[in-house]
């Protein structure tokens, strides 16, 4: 493996990409260490501090969430914090109204020219969303949030600075765009999936001092916390369930497709057997996210009715209901509400129809399957199948964080690690950028990553 490694920086070209995108991802990183002008920070550290703790309406989770998917660090006000947000948002919805807005439906189907022109609509949706979160969220630290205000310098104009701190957000999510556009040409892997990824990991190290640090500072005692035992249980469980999420995203339904033979001349060409892969998790991460981010409608809406009326025990147990790994109701919604949105996603993303008239197209067939209707009607049983399966293992992965917090008395921050959003996240972009580095290696033919000697 270490002279693969090496092999992979021998290639001038592979070296100059992988160098390139460690560069752009450190400046991506660098940002986050920029605040916005005019910010008094020792107030906003102790804004973050009470908002964090849960003292704010549950804002705190939020941004903890919202945070882990968007290669963001909202919770602190620099140059970078919306991260990529708003344009995940706007991808999402063009995404969506491909699917039922007829106009983007056809530019869809126009190939790379229709990519290009909803590209430049999502741009330009993003740029829109960026101007509205950014202003709504530091009108928010001012004393939206029930947090108090303070945190702009007595010196400046509060309205200048909503306008200046939006514009500079703006400016800041757009230049990641930049980047991750400028890692998709001259780069290597998928630029916006990189910064994401990146964010994530990016949390690692203080996770790891979160977990390891009383080890060093109280001792290594055996049947506490700090025990050798429990950490090494910790980590052959975060190896099993890494592996675990591996096998089940590269899994997929494989179906046999035929095709049919053509004479040319004395040659008989075609009639070769196939197979068409049926991925098990079609929906990818996006159901965990629809999910988590609708969970925290009624946990924001209680908690803030509940502090307009705080001697309703009620509002206050609704609350607590629907707080993020708090209780049997949470859990059986977030269980609910992915199975939905896997199934919503797929939808959305899988069209048996297309699928069956392209075959035909080529022709192929499935073997004992008439081409069309038949053919498209069997590819929607098998996905409906395969759909429920990869419900069910996301499902597992999204509830493996809070399981393993109160089972193990862990940290969120480190058993996030073990499961949800982040993990996924983290495992997909891995794989795609090591199949993109095995196609380079491959066209040199060099033995890929992955692949055992021959």
């Amino acid at each position: 493996m270490l002279e693969k490694l090496l092999t992979v920086f021998r290639i001038p070209e592979l070296r100059r990409k992988i160098l390139l995108t460690l560069g752009l991802l450190a400046v991506y990183r660098m940002g986050f260490a920029i605040p916005l002008p005019f910010i008094d920070q020792d107030v906003l550290v102790q804004r973050m501090k009470q908002m964090q703790q849960g003292g704010t309406g549950g804002v705190g989770q939020v941004m903890q969430v919202v945070a882990l998917f968007s290669a963001s660090d909202i919770g602190n006000a620099t140059i970078f914090g919306l991260g990529i947000m708003p344009y995940i948002s706007a991808s999402i919805i063009f995404q969506l109204l491909g699917s039922v807005y007829p106009p983007l439906e056809r530019l869809q189907k126009e190939g790379e020219a229709g990519r290009r022109k909803i590209n430049e609509y999502t741009r330009y949706a993003t740029v829109f969303i960026c101007l509205l979160q950014s202003f709504f969220w530091i009108r928010g630290l001012s004393g939206g949030f029930g947090t108090g205000g303070g945190i702009i310098m007595e010196t400046y104009d509060e309205f200048f600075y909503h306008m200046v701190g939006a514009v500079t957000m703006t400016v800041g999510t757009i230049f990641l765009m930049w980047i991750g556009e400028q890692i998709d040409a001259f780069g290597i892997g998928n630029g916006i999936s990189l910064l994401i990824m990146a964010g994530i990991l990016a949390r690692m190290p203080q996770a790891g001092l979160q977990m390891v640090g009383p080890a060093f500072t109280e001792g290594v005692k055996p049947g506490t916390e700090t025990g050798i035992e429990r950490l090494l249980l910790l980590a052959a469980i975060f190896v099993f369930v890494v592996v675990w999420v591996i096998a089940i995203t590269k899994g997929e339904r494989r179906i046999p497709i035929q095709s049919a033979k053509h004479v040319r001349g004395r040659r008989v060409m075609g009639g070769q057997r196939q197979h068409l892969p049926l991925r098990v998790n079609q929906a990818g991460v996006m159901p965990i996210i629809f999910a988590s981010s609708l969970l925290m409608i009624p946990m924001i809406l209680f908690q803030q009715i509940s502090s307009a009326w705080p001697t309703s025990n009620f509002l206050k147990t609704a609350a607590n209901v629907f707080t993020p790994g708090r209780g049997f109701v949470y859990n059986l919604s977030y269980i609910a509400l992915i199975y939905f949105f896997c199934y919503f996603w797929t939808a959305i993303t899988f069209n048996p129809k297309d699928m069956a008239n392209n075959l035909k197209d080529y022709g192929s067939f499935i073997p004992g399957y008439r081409p069309g209707a038949r053919t498209a009607s069997y590819l929607e049983s098998v996905m409906v199948r395969i759909t429920y399966v990869g419900a069910a293992f996301l499902a597992l992965v999204a509830v493996i964080p809070t399981i393993i917090s109160t089972s193990m008395d862990v940290p969120y921050l480190v058993a996030s690690f073990y499961g949800g959003t982040g993990l996924l996240i983290v495992v997909s972009v891995s794989l795609d950028l090591v199949q993109k580095i095995d196609s380079h290696l491959t066209m040199r033919n060099y033995t890929g990553l992955l692949d055992t000697e021959k």
